[in-house]
């Protein structure tokens, strides 16, 4: 018998919430986030900007040798205050080729910090993988943010 790839494709596994379903969806969302994002090396902060859609950012908060630590967002603002939403905290690990998120923030779920549960991360990282799913087809793709300086207001 032959095996049957189209799920694992698709984002889905016959064993989607076994440790084996996880890994392939954190490949399948490195593979997702390097579409949008191919050069994670370029700059610090990004911006990826699609007429009719909210801007969508991402900041690396850490670069090492093997890992490279993100934030993917997009910015609200509501009440004169910054809203972030949804707030991800990913780590790419750049040798395996896999993402797998860290923390993930909500103002309907509050934070949620993931724990060893494989059940947990599924969850999380499934909606990753539909997030950036989503972000692809609206036609996002990061360029490096342009700061001002202070005089050139």
């Amino acid at each position: 018998m032959l095996l049957d790839l189209k799920p694992v494709r698709a984002g889905r596994d016959a064993n989607a919430r076994s440790f084996a379903g996880l890994m392939e969806l954190y490949e399948q969302n490195y593979m997702r986030l390097r579409s949008i994002a191919p050069d994670l090396k370029v700059a610090d902060e990004m911006i990826s900007s699609v007429p009719g859609h909210h801007d969508l950012f991402l900041s690396i908060t850490q670069r090492c040798r093997y890992t490279t630590m993100l934030r993917m967002t997009y910015q609200f603002e509501e009440e004169g205050k910054l809203l972030f939403e949804p707030d991800l905290h990913l780590k790419v690990y750049h040798d395996a080729c896999v993402i797998e998120v860290q923390q993930f923030t909500s103002r309907s779920h509050g934070p949620m910090y993931i724990a060893d549960l494989i059940d947990q991360k599924w969850r999380m990282n499934r909606f990753l993988f539909k997030w950036l799913g989503y972000c692809l087809h609206q036609g996002h793709y990061f360029q490096p943010m342009q700061h001002l300086k202070s005089g050139d207001i």
